[in-house]
């Protein structure tokens, strides 16, 4: 008996020690799941696009907020069609008034300009802001996340799919790390114009200044100058970054980190790697634009259905807004590229066309100077073309064409896309050692979304005219050794203080010292807060007495 109560003493000993063990090891497992989402990276060489790195690159995640990325190169996309502008003002509707956190405080009902929520959506990754430039853009946050998937697919990043615009974690909704890296370069390369935003520290969002979610990561690594950042639980702490250094570019993503310092020291860490393995002297590849594939037949209806419903729209009628149903149609036409079963099987198609995104609004027809039909369109206008073909008759009679919003200014005459297609073909892209490209001179941001064009004459106005006069001071941003640097100056800040350079000039000085950037035309407490400004930003810049 002493010996079976033994016995029955060890047995109920190595239970309790068993049990304690293994809630012990429950303990440390369970928290260790629950906080790790699965990891994956990709760098990538930013002048070439070729690959330097790669971990499960191609592995469908939760992008998070990365997401935005795409929001706003559908919103610098927009501004470039001339669809809307800088400062049209966007309506807040009650469901963007109600995105959890991250946000930048709308109220619905609320109307607050494009520049202000592009703003918030980059530097804070505002998830109310990024809903409503989707739902001004698209009519519905459904519509707008399905022209997102179509111009990921135009984009060559073929295992994305959106289902939102702020990257809040929903069924169906994933990207992998080398998609997010492609769209960082696109958004680099694609919108120089646009593309310093991603580096500010703070900006002004009209109802709030904000602050960069990703200021630690660009305060403490050499050469970084973007791009974004995301978090949320089943995404983990994600992060797109490009960085240069000297004549090298690298993009890199980071999807999955545990924490904020574990992923910022890991992009650290592949950045280097990049920066190691890049060779410094290589020929320049710049992404082509954006493809659709359609089906010729298409344009042959399209032509029919034109010329079967001819506008008879009055010149002194109205256009539709940006919302109207020729945008929506030519979303629509993105919408069905995507739904290709692969780019490589819709490219060898007989029965399909390669088409070039279109820019350019369709003219009236049978208006002056019209191009008469042809039974094939052109590759420059099939886009359009196919799109209103969506429409059907009725459509067309009230959308010939967008039309800017109202401006207080006289405007340029409008330049072809062909003629900044010659100009682009022109340059010469073979660079033996390749510096960072200079954003497009052709391309001035003044608030208007007119893009394309010749270079830019020695004057230009920044904003709207001034309807006090007498204003003589101006401010000097320093000289540069080439006129679109001087250029590139003007235009960063006239985007970034648009509302103290109202009436300004932008005036560009040659000498045989260079070219020096100047904003004139302005009142004297103007000049000194846009310099003061500037200046805190870590920028020349000196006030110019009348």
């Amino acid at each position: 008996m002493p010996q079976q109560a033994e016995e029955i003493e060890a047995v109920t000993k190595f239970r309790t020690l068993f049990r304690a063990g293994l809630l012990t090891l429950l303990a440390f497992l369970i928290p260790l799941a629950a906080q790790s989402a699965p990891f994956a990276a990709f760098v990538m060489d930013g002048r070439t696009g070729k690959q330097i790195h790669a971990q499960n690159a191609d592995t469908r995640l939760h992008p998070a907020s990365l997401t935005k990325m795409m929001t706003l190169y559908m919103a610098f996309t927009a501004i470039e069609r001339g669809q809307v502008r800088l400062d049209t003002k966007f309506t807040v509707s009650s469901n963007a008034a109600a995105e959890p956190p991250s946000r930048l405080g709308l109220r619905a009902g609320q109307k607050i300009e494009l520049r202000y929520l592009i703003r918030a959506a980059a530097v804070k990754s505002a998830n109310d802001a990024a809903t409503a430039i989707g739902e001004n853009l698209a009519g519905s946050e459904e519509r707008f996340a399905a022209q997102m998937t179509a111009m990921a697919r135009a984009l060559g990043m073929n295992n994305s799919q959106f289902k939102n615009a702020n990257g809040l974690t929903q069924t169906g909704h994933f990207s992998t790390a080398r998609d997010m890296t492609t769209l960082g370069r696109r958004l680099f390369y694609d919108f120089p114009q646009y593309y310093s935003i991603f580096s500010r520290r703070s900006a002004d969002a009209g109802v709030a200044t904000v602050r960069s979610t990703n200021r630690t990561f660009l305060d403490n690594y050499a050469g970084a100058d973007g791009i974004k950042t995301g978090y949320t639980r089943a995404a983990g702490f994600n992060l797109t970054a490009s960085a240069q250094r000297g004549s090298k570019r690298i993009i890199a993503t980071v999807l999955g980190g545990t924490s904020t310092a574990q992923r910022n020291a890991t992009m650290a860490q592949l950045l280097d790697m990049g920066f190691g393995r890049a060779p410094t002297r290589v020929r320049e590849e710049k992404p082509e634009p954006p493809q659709y594939i359609a089906e010729r037949k298409s344009s042959r209806k399209v032509t029919q259905v034109a010329a079967a419903a001819p506008v008879a729209r009055p010149a002194s009628a109205p256009a539709p807004v940006a919302a109207a149903s020729l945008n929506t149609a030519m979303n629509e036409a993105m919408a069905k590229a995507a739904a290709s079963p692969s780019p490589q099987q819709s490219q060898t198609s007989a029965r399909s066309v390669r088409l070039s995104s279109s820019a350019r609004p369709v003219p009236k027809p049978g208006g002056a100077g019209a191009a008469p039909q042809q039974a094939e369109a052109s590759p420059t206008d099939d886009a359009v073309r196919l799109a209103m073909a969506a429409t059907g008759p009725t459509a067309l009679s009230s959308s010939a064409r967008p039309v800017a919003a109202p401006r207080s200014r006289a405007a340029a005459a409008p330049t072809t896309v062909a003629a900044s297609n010659v100009n682009v073909a022109s340059r010469d892209l073979s660079l033996d050692a390749s510096p960072k490209p200079e954003p497009r001179a052709e391309t001035i941001v003044t608030g208007t979304g007119t893009a394309g064009g010749p270079e830019p004459k020695p004057t230009e106005r920044v904003a709207r005219a001034s309807s006090s006069g007498g204003q003589s001071w101006g401010i000097s941003l320093g000289r540069f050794k080439t006129r679109d640097q001087a250029d590139a100056r003007l235009v960063q800040v006239a985007m970034q203080e648009s509302a103290l350079l109202d009436g300004g000039l932008r005036h560009i000085r040659e000498s045989s010292k260079g070219y020096e950037a100047t904003l004139v035309g302005l009142s004297r407490a103007s000049a000194s807060q846009t310099c003061a400004r500037v200046a805190d930003q870590g920028m020349r810049c000196d006030v110019t007495a009348p």
